[in-house]
């Protein structure tokens, strides 16, 4: 499992955005993204891909959009 978690300070709510690739028992790939106010529930995406490249190149492409528009990377 692949993890990206990122940050954005904007006072006075702090935001974050989470995108994890994942593998089920189907032979699946998952990508979850999720954003919100950090501290409460925030909104989530699962989008499907039949095979880990294609699923990799599209977290990699949404964590570039999120560094774009602010979020930077947490230290883990």
């Amino acid at each position: 499992m692949l993890t990206y978690l990122m940050l954005r300070d904007t006072r006075p709510r702090p935001r974050f955005y989470r995108v994890e690739v994942s593998y089920n028992l189907f032979g699946e790939y998952s990508v979850l993204r999720e954003w919100g106010q950090r501290g409460k529930r925030g909104q989530a995406l699962l989008v499907w891909f039949s095979n880990l490249r294609e699923a990799c190149l599209a977290a990699e492409r949404w964590r570039k959009r999120a560094g774009r528009r602010g979020y930077c990377a947490t230290e883990g």
